[in-house]
Protein backbone atom coordinates (compact mmCIF):
# COMPACT_ATOMS: atom_id res chain seq x y z
CA UNK A 1 0.00 0.00 0.00
CA UNK A 2 1.35 3.41 -0.96
CA UNK A 3 0.38 6.48 0.79
CA UNK A 4 2.08 9.48 -1.03
CA UNK A 5 3.01 12.59 1.12
CA UNK A 6 2.70 15.85 -0.80
CA UNK A 7 4.14 18.86 0.95
CA UNK A 8 5.39 21.91 0.74
CA UNK A 9 8.56 23.11 3.33
CA UNK A 10 10.10 26.77 3.41
CA UNK A 11 12.29 26.69 5.80
CA UNK A 12 12.24 22.28 6.97
CA UNK A 13 10.04 22.35 9.74
CA UNK A 14 7.25 21.22 7.75
CA UNK A 15 9.62 18.23 5.83
CA UNK A 16 10.78 17.23 9.64
CA UNK A 17 6.79 16.92 10.11
CA UNK A 18 6.25 15.03 7.00
CA UNK A 19 8.59 12.48 7.81
CA UNK A 20 7.29 11.84 10.84
CA UNK A 21 3.88 11.37 9.00
CA UNK A 22 6.17 8.59 6.91
CA UNK A 23 7.21 6.69 10.13
CA UNK A 24 3.25 6.77 11.38
CA UNK A 25 2.17 5.15 7.96
CA UNK A 26 5.07 2.61 7.87
CA UNK A 27 3.95 1.27 11.17
CA UNK A 28 1.13 -0.56 9.79
CA UNK A 29 2.41 -3.40 7.48
CA UNK A 30 2.83 -3.37 4.35
CA UNK A 31 2.23 0.75 4.00
CA UNK A 32 4.88 2.77 2.35
CA UNK A 33 4.86 5.88 2.39
CA UNK A 34 6.88 8.04 -0.52
CA UNK A 35 7.39 11.94 0.12
CA UNK A 36 6.57 14.02 -2.75
CA UNK A 37 8.66 17.30 -1.62
CA UNK A 38 6.83 20.21 -4.07
CA UNK A 39 10.29 21.93 -3.81
CA UNK A 40 12.07 19.52 -5.75
CA UNK A 41 10.41 20.85 -8.87
CA UNK A 42 8.80 18.31 -11.11
CA UNK A 43 5.62 16.19 -9.60
CA UNK A 44 5.16 12.73 -10.55
CA UNK A 45 1.45 12.72 -11.27
CA UNK A 46 1.01 9.25 -11.92
CA UNK A 47 2.93 7.94 -9.09
CA UNK A 48 0.23 10.24 -6.72
CA UNK A 49 -2.59 8.85 -8.57
CA UNK A 50 -1.49 5.28 -8.21
CA UNK A 51 -1.07 6.02 -4.24
CA UNK A 52 -4.33 4.39 -2.00
CA UNK A 53 -3.68 7.31 0.06
CA UNK A 54 -2.56 10.93 -0.35
CA UNK A 55 -1.05 13.24 2.53
CA UNK A 56 -1.15 16.99 1.66
CA UNK A 57 1.06 18.89 4.05
CA UNK A 58 2.17 22.94 4.21
CA UNK A 59 3.78 25.36 6.31
CA UNK A 60 0.83 28.40 7.59
CA UNK A 61 2.15 31.30 5.93
CA UNK A 62 -0.04 34.39 6.69
CA UNK A 63 -2.84 32.65 7.88
CA UNK A 64 -3.22 29.98 4.78
CA UNK A 65 -0.99 27.71 3.13
CA UNK A 66 2.11 28.00 0.80
CA UNK A 67 2.47 29.86 -2.40
CA UNK A 68 4.02 26.38 -3.76
CA UNK A 69 1.30 23.94 -2.42
CA UNK A 70 -1.04 26.56 -3.91
CA UNK A 71 0.59 26.27 -7.39
CA UNK A 72 0.63 22.61 -7.06
CA UNK A 73 -3.20 22.71 -6.54
CA UNK A 74 -3.46 24.53 -9.36
CA UNK A 75 -1.38 22.30 -11.30
CA UNK A 76 -3.59 19.26 -10.53
CA UNK A 77 -6.56 20.66 -12.32
CA UNK A 78 -5.33 19.00 -15.47
CA UNK A 79 -3.52 16.41 -14.18
CA UNK A 80 -5.90 14.77 -11.52
CA UNK A 81 -8.78 16.67 -11.34
CA UNK A 82 -10.45 16.39 -14.45
CA UNK A 83 -9.58 12.55 -14.98
CA UNK A 84 -10.63 11.93 -11.45
CA UNK A 85 -7.20 10.17 -10.59
CA UNK A 86 -7.92 10.92 -6.83
CA UNK A 87 -11.48 10.32 -6.58
CA UNK A 88 -12.72 8.01 -3.55
CA UNK A 89 -8.80 8.06 -2.43
CA UNK A 90 -8.55 8.43 1.35
CA UNK A 91 -6.86 12.09 2.23
CA UNK A 92 -5.18 13.88 5.13
CA UNK A 93 -3.20 17.24 5.98
CA UNK A 94 -1.20 18.54 8.27
CA UNK A 95 1.04 22.00 8.83
CA UNK A 96 2.87 24.02 10.91
CA UNK A 97 3.64 27.56 11.73
CA UNK A 98 5.57 30.32 13.72
CA UNK A 99 2.92 31.15 16.20
CA UNK A 100 0.80 28.41 18.32
CA UNK A 101 -2.38 29.20 16.17
CA UNK A 102 -1.38 31.30 13.53
CA UNK A 103 -4.71 30.54 11.93
CA UNK A 104 -3.68 26.95 10.99
CA UNK A 105 -7.01 25.92 11.21
CA UNK A 106 -7.81 27.60 7.82
CA UNK A 107 -4.52 25.86 5.82
CA UNK A 108 -6.44 22.31 7.17
CA UNK A 109 -9.63 23.68 5.76
CA UNK A 110 -8.18 24.54 2.63
CA UNK A 111 -6.63 21.50 1.61
CA UNK A 112 -9.72 19.51 2.66
CA UNK A 113 -11.46 21.72 0.02
CA UNK A 114 -9.12 20.67 -2.33
CA UNK A 115 -9.32 17.08 -1.06
CA UNK A 116 -13.03 17.28 -1.42
CA UNK A 117 -13.02 19.21 -5.22
CA UNK A 118 -11.18 15.78 -6.05
CA UNK A 119 -13.63 13.46 -4.58
CA UNK A 120 -11.44 12.12 -2.11
CA UNK A 121 -12.18 11.04 1.40
CA UNK A 122 -10.65 13.03 4.18
CA UNK A 123 -9.44 11.72 7.44
CA UNK A 124 -8.98 13.40 10.23
CA UNK A 125 -7.27 13.09 13.98
CA UNK A 126 -9.38 11.26 16.47
CA UNK A 127 -7.50 12.07 19.24
CA UNK A 128 -8.77 14.79 22.06
CA UNK A 129 -6.59 17.76 22.98
CA UNK A 130 -3.76 17.27 25.14
CA UNK A 131 -3.52 18.82 28.46
CA UNK A 132 -0.02 19.62 28.23
CA UNK A 133 2.85 20.86 25.70
CA UNK A 134 3.80 16.70 26.54
CA UNK A 135 0.58 15.20 24.77
CA UNK A 136 -0.42 14.12 21.50
CA UNK A 137 -2.61 16.96 19.59
CA UNK A 138 -1.01 19.52 22.17
CA UNK A 139 -2.91 22.21 19.71
CA UNK A 140 -5.97 20.41 19.37
CA UNK A 141 -7.12 20.16 16.23
CA UNK A 142 -9.24 17.36 14.70
CA UNK A 143 -9.37 18.39 10.74
CA UNK A 144 -5.23 17.37 10.07
CA UNK A 145 -1.77 17.16 12.56
CA UNK A 146 -0.66 20.88 13.21
CA UNK A 147 2.50 21.84 14.58
CA UNK A 148 4.17 24.85 16.17
CA UNK A 149 7.92 25.93 15.24
CA UNK A 150 9.94 28.40 17.17
CA UNK A 151 12.29 30.77 15.18
CA UNK A 152 15.21 28.14 15.03
CA UNK A 153 16.15 25.60 12.72
CA UNK A 154 14.31 22.43 12.08
CA UNK A 155 16.61 20.46 14.24
CA UNK A 156 15.41 21.64 17.23
CA UNK A 157 11.52 22.74 16.43
CA UNK A 158 8.96 21.26 16.64
CA UNK A 159 9.06 19.30 19.76
CA UNK A 160 8.09 16.06 20.19
CA UNK A 161 4.60 16.02 20.51
CA UNK A 162 3.76 17.64 17.40
CA UNK A 163 6.00 14.94 15.54
CA UNK A 164 4.43 12.61 17.53
CA UNK A 165 0.99 13.30 16.85
CA UNK A 166 2.04 14.14 12.40
CA UNK A 167 3.37 10.60 13.30
CA UNK A 168 -0.32 9.13 15.02
CA UNK A 169 -1.93 10.91 11.83
CA UNK A 170 0.41 8.88 9.29
CA UNK A 171 -0.60 5.74 10.89
CA UNK A 172 -4.42 6.45 11.39
CA UNK A 173 -4.06 6.89 7.68
CA UNK A 174 -2.44 4.20 6.83
CA UNK A 175 -5.34 1.85 8.91
CA UNK A 176 -7.97 3.73 7.54
CA UNK A 177 -6.49 3.27 4.01
CA UNK A 178 -5.97 -0.62 4.99
CA UNK A 179 -9.57 -1.00 5.94
CA UNK A 180 -11.07 0.39 2.36
CA UNK A 181 -8.51 -2.01 0.52
CA UNK A 182 -9.96 -5.12 2.64
CA UNK A 183 -13.43 -3.55 1.73
CA UNK A 184 -12.67 -4.01 -2.29
CA UNK A 185 -11.09 -7.42 -1.98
Amino acid sequence: MNISIVFDSGYGHTEKLAQSVARGVEEVAGAQAPLVPLAAGSVDWAAIAASDAIIFGSPTYNGTISARFKQFMEDSTRQAWIPQAWRNKVAAGFTNSGALHGDKLNSLVTLALFAAQHGMLWTGVDLFPGKSGDELNRIGGWLGAMAQSDDAPAEITPGASDLATAAYLGKRVAEVAAQFARGRA
